[in-house]
């Protein structure tokens, strides 16, 4: 596995999440699929995932930042949206928000099988309080 082609794999699976593709959510997700520690399988993934985007109807994944070194793919996402009511313990209520995430992605056959992820919190706490 090359550094381009696991770049490769993420840019279409940032791709695979802006559309909802679900079905193909499996191409980039392995089975044995953990977040933040949290053991979810590509169900529990799935559910994770279609609940962001219940929650923030406009959400789109921006890559401002990719480093590969296989088997990890670390990323510095972009979100500019508007969350419907409370998003991460805030309420929100439908302002627009800026944030970023920071994420790192064990790949294991192609496939994601462990993501550490932290959102800036602070930064969306700052833009409610003006």
């Amino acid at each position: 596995m090359t550094p381009q082609h696991l770049s490769e794999i993420y840019r279409n699976y940032i791709g695979c999440l802006n559309a909802q593709d679900w079905a193909n959510l499996g191409r980039f997700v392995h089975d044995d699929v953990r977040h933040n520690g949290r053991q979810l399988g590509p169900s529990g993934y799935r559910e994770m995932l279609e609940n962001d985007f219940r929650q923030i109807p406009d959400l789109t994944f921006n890559i401002q930042l990719l480093i590969s070194d296989p088997p990890y793919v670390s990323s510095r996402l972009l979100f500019d949206c508007t969350p419907k009511g409370e998003f991460l313990g805030l309420e929100i209520n439908g302002k627009r928000v800026s944030f970023a995430e920071n994420v790192i992605y064990e790949f294991r056959e192609d496939r994601i099988v462990e993501v550490w992820s932290v959102i800036d919190k602070p930064a969306i706490e700052a833009q409610l309080r003006r």
